[in-house]
């Protein structure tokens, strides 16, 4: 049944603590801070204020417990991670509750974060039996490698798809041996934390993975000195380009790896040969799930201009009943984007591209945090939207005359995350996609494609590094040549 708003009362409000060795503790400090509900404006959770001194002892009990993770049988780990995975479903409803009130997550998208986070713990799993069975093979020899758990990663999950990206930034690193302290998202603490509980009712021994929850006027401080601290080796952060930039200064001057999966402005390229009702309905599923807030959302679609117009009145078709309100009223498909911050960020982008020229197709006045699924037309280089990464409910449509003008404008970006093509032409297709400068690229299909067995990540700002496939394996393993001689 859906509960209006003005009916909400502040009740049973999640109350997280850090995640220290096995046991839910209080920051040294004391102190909590409240995430506020997005559709409401109450009270979502209240997580503790981790600071340095949290961050330190966290660290070192990973560290401490280095040695007895690594030596684990690798089928021992893959025995407990499988366990997390058989359990994720019966935690389905508690993720669903608070994905709602934190960020105002609709069911179709805690349903996909929860098949995808199943989905990466197998995909992990199943690459350290891989590369475990390659080390014994080439231990017989006079001269040979050796992959080895690196120590203590640390992982700093975002908040817009807190289960799959926070499960996949631990169990990568926790399947190769390796310890991990989670940073939480401010945005997310409750949802991010439910994670440790997961894994540690499947059997995951105490201290092996810390959670770190703190205030946002406090991260700095806390990566800062996670980063610094002798025992953590890698670095592994989803999140906007900006900060991935400062992160890996950071991590520059300790010379230790990052793995970065930064921003996103994900070009859609519909060609003239194109089927327009499959594209339609692609790009609508990119553009707008989570409210476009996804790394790989379809920000800018481009049309060759003799389908252009048929096209957008397709996809107008499809959106235009996209309003966007609180998720737990029925009916709702499109919830609040995450803060005010965003939501003014998003108006802002919009006027400036009315005010330059760009036409409205779809969409409405900014309510709170609340915009309805929005279009825009004849996008160009003056509009800032045309290179700013929108990460919220708006697509852009650039018309083109050709598919090679169309692979201009899709390089035209500092970003180059994800790319999608749709035309009949698949020898076109595939030459296009080899000279599309982006780390995955899909044929006639969406830009929203989620595959843990496959390296996943991007180009140029939106950052370097893999998660998923066999280029996963160097992000946390260390590499060793040993020989022997006859003495």
């Amino acid at each position: 049944m859906s509960i209006p708003c003005d009916k909400l009362e502040q009740t049973d409000i999640p109350n997280v603590n850090l995640f220290i060795d096995g046991h839910s503790t209080p920051a040294a400090a004391g102190g909590y801070f409240d995430r506020l509900d997005p559709s409401t404006n109450l009270v979502a959770s209240r997580a503790a204020c981790g600071r340095r001194e949290d961050a330190e002892q966290m660290a070192s009990i990973a560290a401490a417990r280095f040695s007895m993770w690594s030596s684990t049988d690798v089928n021992e780990r893959v025995k407990i991670l499988r366990r997390a995975k058989k359990h994720l479903p019966n935690y389905r409803d508690r993720f669903a509750q608070l994905m709602l009130s934190e960020i105002g997550a609709i069911n179709e998208w805690v349903d996909f974060n929860i098949r995808v986070a199943a989905d990466a713990i197998e995909a992990a799993v199943e690459l350290a039996l891989r590369y475990a069975q390659k080390n014994s093979i080439s231990k017989t020899q006079t001269s040979y490698i050796v992959r080895q758990p690196v120590g203590v990663c640390l992982a700093i999950a975002p908040w817009n798809a807190p289960i799959v990206l926070g499960m996949r930034a631990v169990v990568f690193p926790l399947a190769f041996g390796n310890c991990v302290i989670l940073k939480a998202s401010e945005l997310s603490p409750a949802t991010h934390s439910l994670i440790a509980d997961v894994l540690h009712e499947a059997g995951l021994p105490s201290g092996v993975l810390g959670v770190m929850t703190n205030a946002p006027e406090h991260s700095e401080e806390v990566i800062a000195s996670l980063i610094a601290h002798p025992s953590v080796r890698r670095v592994n952060f989803t999140g906007s380009t900006r900060i991935g930039k400062i992160i890996a200064g950071m991590a520059a001057q300790h010379l230790k790896r990052c793995l970065l999966e930064l921003g996103g402005k994900s070009p859609f390229i519909v060609l003239k040969d194109a089927n327009l009702q499959l594209a339609a309905q692609e790009a609508v599923y990119g553009a707008f799930l989570n409210q476009g807030q996804i790394c790989m959302a379809t920000d800018r679609i481009i049309v060759e201009q003799p389908v252009a117009d048929a096209f957008i009145n397709i996809v107008k078709g499809l959106i235009e009943n996209l309003i966007a309100g609180d998720p737990r009223r029925d009916g709702v498909k499109l919830g609040p984007v995450a803060s005010p911050s965003i939501a003014s960020r998003l108006s802002s982008l919009i006027e400036d591209a009315l005010d330059k020229g760009a036409t409205l197709i779809t969409g409405a006045s900014r309510r709170g945090q609340f915009i309805d699924a929005t279009l825009l037309d004849n996008i160009t280089p003056m509009m800032r939207i045309y290179a700013e990464e929108c990460f919220g409910p708006i697509a852009g449509i650039y018309r083109v005359e050709s598919a090679e003008e169309a692979i201009t404008v899709a390089n035209n970006c500092e970003y180059g995350l994800a790319a999608a093509i749709f035309t009949q032409d698949l020898t076109l297709a595939k030459d296009m996609a080899n000279r599309l400068e982006s780390g995955m690229c899909h044929i006639n299909s969406a830009t929203l494609k989620d595959d843990p067995t496959m390296p996943f990540g991007g180009l140029k700002s939106s950052g370097y590094g893999r998660f998923g496939g066999d280029a996963c394996v160097d992000e946390f393993t260390e590499v060793r040549w040993i020989t022997i001689e006859d003495n």
